[in-house]
């Protein structure tokens, strides 16, 4: 009785919540694959796929076809439902073991047939929003190796966050680890909130995890020379076919607009005159500033948004580099005055820029 009273109040917030969403988190544009696990491994334990998809308000067939398509909202309310239901917020790290690269279709074909694992890592940033729609992705480098970041995209409850973040971060280690095999690498996952109950379960099949971090992250160290050598699964003609196909699935998604957000992301770094301009991006685009803008607002963000996300993103990735005064990257990131950067820095990671470097962050 408690366990269905929380899964209908999680339910009906999230139901609220969609109030706000963009139009494309309502589009039917998500693959069934990774709900449909999730409902599998609830299965398991004993709760039936009927009695997910009744508590996630959803009818009884809408996971019946493997190649179907349901919204964002729809996969969060199963997620969501399978959550409460089994109670067990440690689920996150065996869904993400049970994840192999190719659960994740054209865009895990396109990773296996990469010729270096540097390449597979653009293709992924490239690809980013076919399967991690919801969530954004940032990947930075520094000296000792690259960090991959996971954030909320869309409001979304913490314990909710934390439960896919987990599994998400727990594919792409065990992803990578496919895709290098023994390259002398080691890994870190950093994760927001407490640690779950359960997760002794797991502890011993994943690398070291760190909890109560500002953001949820996958941490490669080593010898970054592993990245240019050529992959063993390597494969110029399937390697064409699987970006033609995600090529083609993104044009399907929103009309085109994710590309749009994808590639201007991309084109935010900042270069010796600072980030680009609205103007320049459009122009890059091949479209008209007014067409630009409205193609971000149709997936409900906007150039100042993604500026903000761009900042964010480069501000650790410099503050990493301790020959750079934080005056000198308030003005690589385009802060005419360091106090406003530090305002901003203390918003996104509760502490200071100076603080959060000698934090060792």
């Amino acid at each position: 009785m408690v366990a269905s009273l929380a899964v209908e109040q999680c339910v009906q917030a999230l139901a609220l919540t969609t109030m706000a969403f963009p139009p494309w988190a309502r589009q039917h544009n998500q693959p069934v694959t990774y709900p449909r696990l999730f409902v599998e491994v609830a299965g398991e334990r004993s709760i039936p796929p009927a009695m997910v998809l009744k508590a996630a308000g959803l009818r009884p067939d809408l996971l019946d076809d493997p190649a179907g398509r349901i919204s964002l909202i729809e996969t969060w309310q199963i997620f969501d439902a399978v959550l409460n239901l089994t109670g067990d917020p440690a689920l996150g790290f065996e869904t993400g073991q049970r994840l192999p690269l190719t659960a994740h279709g054209n865009l895990g074909y396109a990773l296996m047939c990469a010729p270096t694992a540097r390449e597979a890592i653009l293709i992924l940033q490239r690809f980013w929003h076919l399967r991690g729609r919801g969530s954004l992705l940032d990947v930075m480098e520094d000296d000792e190796g690259l960090t991959f970041e996971i954030r909320p995209e869309l409001p979304m409850p913490d314990l909710l966050q934390n439960f896919l973040f987990s599994s998400m971060l727990v594919s792409m280690y065990r992803g990578i680890g496919f895709v290098m095999g023994d390259a002398g690498l080691s890994a870190q996952l950093r994760l927001a909130g407490e640690e779950p109950a359960g997760f002794s379960t797991w502890h011993k099949k994943l690398p070291p995890v760190s909890f109560g971090m500002h953001s949820a992250q996958l941490r490669i160290m080593g010898d970054k020379a592993a990245l240019e050598r050529p992959l063993p699964t390597a494969n110029p003609e399937g390697l064409a076919h699987a970006i033609a196909l995600c090529e083609r699935e993104s044009a399907l998604m929103g009309g085109g607009g994710a590309p749009v957000l994808q590639r201007t992301r991309a084109a935010l770094h900042p270069g010796e005159n600072g980030y680009p301009d609205p103007g320049t991006i459009a122009k890059a685009l091949h479209m008209t500033s007014r067409t630009f803008r409205r193609r971000l607002q149709e997936q409900g963000s906007s150039y100042m948004q993604l500026l903000e996300e761009a900042r964010r993103r480069d501000s650790c990735r410099l503050l990493a580099r301790p020959e750079l005064e934080v005056q000198r990257i308030s003005e690589l990131l385009g802060y005419s005055d360091p106090a406003n950067f530090t305002r901003a820095f203390r918003q996104w990671m509760g502490k200071s820029p100076r603080a959060w470097r000698m934090a060792g962050q």
